[in-house]
């Protein structure tokens, strides 16, 4: 029997994998970006891995998180950080020739273009 056949055990379940990835439960639906957080989109699926690789291998907190519905992306994925390590990232992925198409904020509900 599949866990997502069981209502209770399949929100559980659910719930457990939000946790794992970093996700909250807030009212119903997962908030993948909190307040003051950077979301950092690329090109393609393989820019973003690449950037990701690039930066956990730089021991900074990075997480790989799908685009926000508000922002635009071509491949969907996103890289998730605290602004606090925003210009350590900026370092490492120009250090790295991996090209950002654009670096947003998010400040009160809103995004604001960084890069």
């Amino acid at each position: 029997m599949s866990i997502y056949h069981s209502g209770e055990l399949g929100l559980q379940a659910i719930y457990k994998r939000a946790i794992m990835r970093g996700w909250t439960l807030e009212l119903g639906y997962y908030r993948v970006v909190s307040e003051g957080d950077c979301v950092a989109i690329f090109h393609s699926v393989h820019r973003v891995m690449n950037a990701e690789k690039v930066l956990k291998g730089q021991h900074l907190d990075v997480l790989l998180i799908p685009v926000p519905r508000l922002l635009s992306a071509d491949c969907g994925m996103a890289i998730r950080y605290s602004y606090s390590i925003h210009p350590s990232v900026l370092q490492a992925l120009v250090g790295s020739s991996v090209v950002v198409v654009a670096v947003w904020l998010k400040r009160d509900g809103k995004y604001k273009r960084l890069v």
